[in-house]
C-alpha cells in the first residue's frame, strides 16, 4: 500500500488554488493522483486546476459528501486524502499517511489544523479544533469514545484506505452538514481514529466570516467562535437543521455544531 490520491472538493476556489497548487507541487514523495471534484464553479477554478495538470471531475450534485464520494470512486490509489482547497499539507504528507496507515489498527486519521490568516494565527480556535476531537464524543457519547471514536472534520485533511471507505458506504450524500463527523462514526467499527501530531495550515476565512456575522448580529465583543455560533443557531439568522440530523449529531449531541459554515466555504448554495 503505497499510492496516495488527494481528492479536493471545490466550488469557486480560484482565489486560493494557486497557493494550494504550489503546496502540492512541493510534496515529496508526490501523490499518485490529485483529483479536483468541482461542484459547478462559476469562476476560473476549473481552468486553473486543469492548467496545473489536475484531473478535474465535474460533479454537478452539490454538497461536499457527494463530492467526496465521487472523488473516491474516480481515484485508484489505495490511500485517499480529502483535502480542502484552503488547507496546505506539510511537504512530507504522503510519507506520513503511508506510515500512519501501515498500522492495521488505524482506520481513519487526520492532521492537526492550525488556522491562519494574512495577519495572525488563530491560536484559540486552533486549540478548540484540536481538543474537540476528544471532548465531543467523550462528553456526549462516552461509550463510543471508549470504543475509539474521535471526531475529525474537513480541516484535518482526513485520510483513509479507499477499500475501508467503500466498505462503510462512504459519506451519506443526503447530509448537507456534519458529513465528516458522520463518517467517523461509520469508521469506528473498522479500527481507531487517530489525530496525527503534524500540522496542516488552514485559512481562517471561515472564522473571519463568523466574526463578521457576529458583528452584524450585534453579538458582544470577545465571545468565542463556538459561543457565537450557538447564539446564531438559537436565533433566526441561522435556523437549526433539525430535519436533517446525522448519526454524528445524534451520537454526539449538538455541541459539535460549528461545521455547517464549512458548507459555505465550498458549497454556499447547498442549504
Amino acid at each position: 500500500m503505497t499510492g496516495v490520491a488527494i481528492v479536493i472538493p471545490m466550488l469557486n476556489e480560484a482565489a486560493g488554488l494557486p497557493r494550494l497548487l504550489r503546496s502540492l507541487a512541493a510534496l515529496e514523495p508526490p501523490p499518485a493522483e490529485v483529483l479536483a471534484v468541482d461542484g459547478g464553479s462559476t469562476d476560473a477554478s476549473v481552468a486553473i486546476a486543469e492548467a496545473a495538470g489536475l484531473l478535474v471531475v465535474r460533479h454537478e450534485t452539490r454538497g461536499r459528501a457527494a463530492a467526496i464520494n465521487r472523488g473516491v470512486q474516480e481515484a485508484t490509489a489505495p490511500i485517499i486524502c480529502v483535502l480542502h482547497a484552503d488547507t496546505l499539507l506539510p511537504d512530507d504528507a504522503v510519507a506520513v499517511m503511508r506510515r500512519v496507515l501501515a498500522d492495521p489498527g488505524t482506520a481513519l486519521a487526520g492532521f492537526t489544523p492550525l488556522l491562519s490568516g494574512p495577519d495572525r494565527v488563530r491560536w484559540g480556535t486552533s486549540f478548540h479544533n484540536w481538543i474537540k476531537t476528544w471532548y465531543a464524543p467523550l462528553l456526549f457519547r462516552p461509550q463510543l469514545f471508549l470504543r475509539g471514536v474521535r471526531l475529525l472534520f474537513g480541516d484535518h485533511a482526513m485520510f483513509f484506505r479507499r477499500a475501508d471507505f467503500l466498505a462503510v458506504g462512504g459519506c451519506d450524500p443526503t447530509l448537507l452538514v456534519m458529513e465528516e463527523a458522520d463518517l467517523c462514526i461509520r469508521f469506528h467499527r473498522l479500527g481507531r481514529t487517530r489525530l496525527v501530531n503534524r500540522v496542516v495550515i488552514t485559512s481562517d476565512r471561515r472564522v473571519a466570516a463568523w466574526g463578521r456575522a457576529a458583528g452584524e448580529l450585534d453579538l458582544p465583543q470577545g465571545r468565542s467562535t463556538l459561543g457565537a455560533r450557538l447564539s446564531q443557531r438559537a436565533g433566526a439568522a441561522l435556523p437549526r437543521p433539525a430535519l436533517n440530523r446525522s448519526p454524528a449529531q445524534i451520537a454526539c449531541g449538538d455541541a459539535v455544531v460549528d461545521q455547517p459554515l464549512q458548507e459555505e466555504r465550498h458549497y454556499p448554495d447547498a442549504r
